[in-house]
């Protein structure tokens, strides 16, 4: 059973900066892509950022240049820094990854989500 545990989650004022991170734990053969989503209240479930095995990224046009993704693959971990927030990035973060399971699957888990608050 693999398991995504994300945390750094809080409330910041903004123009703040928060660090999330997400461990991918249980029986991993490989990790693909891993990424950042997000939903805020009312909307639908968006994505944030991605980032391959190799290390290529892609950005939400909102939050490019100011977040960063990025991940350790020797600790199965995605980090996500995010610089001069705004109010608009207040939602819960979830962690995805497409990860390698058994020798002949890989499929999507999910954390759980950590929430963050941007104060205005």
């Amino acid at each position: 059973q693999v398991q995504l545990v994300e945390s750094g989650g809080g409330l910041v004022q903004a123009g703040g900066s928060l660090r999330l991170s997400c461990a991918a734990s249980g029986i991993i053969f490989s990790i693909n892509a891993m990424g950042w989503y997000r939903q805020a209240p009312g909307k639908q479930r968006e994505l944030v950022a991605t980032i391959t095995s190799p290390g290529s990224t892609n950005y939400a046009d909102s939050v490019k240049g100011r977040f960063t993704i990025s991940r350790d693959n020797a600790k199965s971990t995605v980090y996500l820094q995010m610089n001069s927030l705004k109010p608009e990035d207040t939602a819960v973060y979830y962690c995805n990854g497409e990860i390698q399971d058994t020798r002949y699957t890989y499929r999507d888990y999910w954390g759980q989500g950590t929430q963050v608050t941007v104060s205005s």
